[in-house]
């Protein structure tokens, strides 16, 4: 049992009172290692704000490059995998094209300097304003050739210009089968929910899942050598496992569904699933330990380490669930993984208070702080600068 620690930190409820919680003292111990085995595992990684940059939320992002590249690190030395340029990073939520552009450059060659994996994400946000399905194709090929030219593995995200321009189930089986044969490596398919992003409804060319899945699973079968593998994020557990049975031979399915995790990694006995996961950010070490019980074929244990930090997913990713980052980026502060709280686009403003502080406290329960006492000054700080002194 932890001893508690020393001032009591009091956290806002959403009433206007407050809780006592006082924090651990010691932080859970955590090894760095080499690459998970029996699973493929990606965090989806955030990116570092510059504080000092004078901007405004409608301006480029100003990215703080030596802290950003240094979370990349501290995850590729637990043995996971980068997603790099992804939803996590705020693709469209504060970080454009140019910033997305560099931000996987500089990844990229990061990992080709430390051997760590990276994935990174293709899209169309170049695009601006109404384009037709000539113009989102281009923008997708602009995106893939960078990709490809620093060697990382290509993700191809779901666009929202394309879920505009497109009218039929058609239009997404023409334009991705002209992307995979131009891909010159078998490339991860991303399937974000409009949880994840409104302006993504009816992707596939249908609102009803049923037939978007039948769409999506056409664009597989006619390249699955050109398919490592897909990403579902639709938060549908079942949806996720059925869709997983149903993919050809050699190609995985990437969990993205941060509410049902667990099970869907440790999977059944007709299969499983990688993961390609936002929450992977903060949960890093805990999951990557979570993982190498797996591979010496200890699901139970894997499932008794991870089944309990649901509650925190749960809860960051809670509705509106693309506001998820700023909760990631809040506990990274809070984890001394940066000197501030501040995000591109000004997206720390995301969340409440009292949401932050239970972000706080589950998050210390699973003991993810390297520095129990560090996280705690912190929270303390932010807490007086919102006026709440007791």
């Amino acid at each position: 049992m932890t001893a508690p620690a020393g001032p009591t930190v009091h956290l806002p409820n959403p009433d206007g009172s407050t809780r006592a919680y006082r924090p651990r003292t010691e932080p859970r111990a955590f090894t760095t290692g080499a690459p998970l085995v029996s699973r493929t595992v990606f965090s989806a990684a955030h990116v570092v704000a510059d504080p000092y940059a004078d901007t405004t939320p409608d301006s480029p992002a100003a990215v703080d490059w030596d802290a950003t590249l240094a979370f990349r690190r501290h995850l590729w030395s637990h043995g996971l995998g980068v997603a790099e340029a992804m939803d996590t990073a705020q693709r469209g939520m504060g970080l454009d094209w140019a910033g997305a552009a560099e931000l996987i450059r500089r990844s990229a060659a990061e990992a080709k300097a430390v051997g760590g994996r990276i994935a990174c994400g293709v899209g169309t946000d170049q695009l601006t304003g109404p384009a037709d399905l000539d113009a989102v194709r281009a923008a997708y090929e602009e995106q893939l050739a960078l990709v490809e030219e620093t060697g990382s593995q290509a993700i191809l995200m779901a666009s929202r210009a394309l879920a505009a321009a497109a009218r039929t189930p058609d239009d997404y089986l023409e334009l991705y089968a002209h992307l995979l044969r131009q891909a010159s490596e078998p490339v991860v398919l991303h399937w974000l929910g409009p949880m994840f992003d409104p302006a993504l409804e009816g992707y596939w060319g249908s609102s009803d899942l049923d037939a978007a899945t039948e769409t999506f699973l056409e664009v597989i079968a006619a390249h699955p050598d050109k398919v490592d593998g897909v990403k579902i994020s639709l938060l549908d557990a079942q949806r996720e496992v059925d869709l997983r049975r149903r993919l050809p031979g050699g190609v995985r399915c990437y969990t993205g569904d941060d509410f049902n995790y667990p099970e869907l990694i440790a999977g059944d006995d007709r299969g499983f699933s990688h993961a390609l996961l936002g929450i992977f950010d903060p949960l890093g070490p805990l999951a990557a330990e979570a993982v190498r019980l797996l591979d010496t074929g200890n699901t139970e244990g894997f499932r008794k380490l991870l089944d309990p930090t649901v509650e925190l997913s749960r809860h960051l990713f809670q509705s509106p669930t693309r506001f998820y980052k700023t909760g990631v980026v809040f506990l990274a502060w809070l984890a001394g993984h940066q000197d501030h709280f501040a995000m591109v686009g000004g997206l720390q403003s995301a969340r409440s208070l009292p949401h932050l502080a239970r972000a706080y406290e589950l998050a210390d329960g699973l003991g993810l702080f390297p520095d129990p006492q560090l996280a705690a000054a912190r929270m303390t700080s932010l807490l007086a600068v919102y006026g709440v002194t007791r």
